[in-house]
């Protein structure tokens, strides 16, 4: 990334623990090396063995990756700079509205049939990404599923994350396949956002 990049991303970060007097050693590499290499590898689809030399051993990147993963720093930092282009563009931190939406993918024949299923209605074998975004497009909440799982399905579960991670949203656009219920008769979900056709949302919405 550019210097000017990094200088957006740099701020951006979770500060470690002995920088701030927590404990711990300091890391052998910079942040900004491993972060670019992560970004190497998400962009070229290749292997954590396959990266390249200019990079630091595969080893030191993946335990790196690993360690932010399952600490919610990875989640943290995107969340953050999700925020700051929110605010560069003139939104509020939270949004208030979001749409629904899902694609399935063909999966690698190294997936495993568990995890893995058949869209009838796209005729892909593999898995399906269910994911709420803002009206920026700037991602939100996603969930993976294998394909055969209905954009219905899913997106209980999908609205359901959302509400706890962004209390403000009052209204969520849908497609028909994830706006609609399979019986009239189905309870609503309160603690959820409503969720809505397209162009069938209530008048008067006010979104920020």
């Amino acid at each position: 990334m550019s210097d000017a990049e990094w200088a957006v991303v740099r701020d951006a970060m979770p500060v470690p623990g002995w920088l701030e007097g927590r404990g711990g050693q300091p890391e052998a590499y910079c942040h900004r090396q491993m972060v670019d290499a992560v970004r190497y590898l998400v962009a070229g689809g290749i292997t954590w063995r396959a990266m390249p030399a200019d990079f630091p051993a595969w080893e030191r990147v993946y335990a790196f990756f690993r360690r932010w993963r399952n600490k919610g720093l990875v989640a943290e930092f995107h969340d953050r700079l999700r925020d700051r282009v929110r605010e560069f563009a003139g939104r509020d931190r939270e949004p208030t509205a979001g749409i629904i939406d899902a694609q399935s993918v063909k999966a690698a024949a190294s997936v495993p049939a568990a995890t893995r299923g058949f869209d009838g209605g796209k005729t892909v074998n593999g898995r399906k990404r269910h994911i709420v975004v803002d009206t920026l497009g700037l991602l939100l909440v996603v969930v993976v599923t294998a394909a055969s799982v209905t954009d219905r399905d899913a997106g209980q579960t999908l609205l359901a994350r959302l509400h706890e991670r962004h209390w403000r949203i009052a209204l969520v656009w849908a497609d028909g396949r994830t706006g609609t219920s399979k019986d009239p008769d189905d309870p609503p979900h309160a603690a959820q956002p409503p969720c809505y056709i397209r162009g069938r949302e209530p008048p008067g919405s006010r979104l920020i």
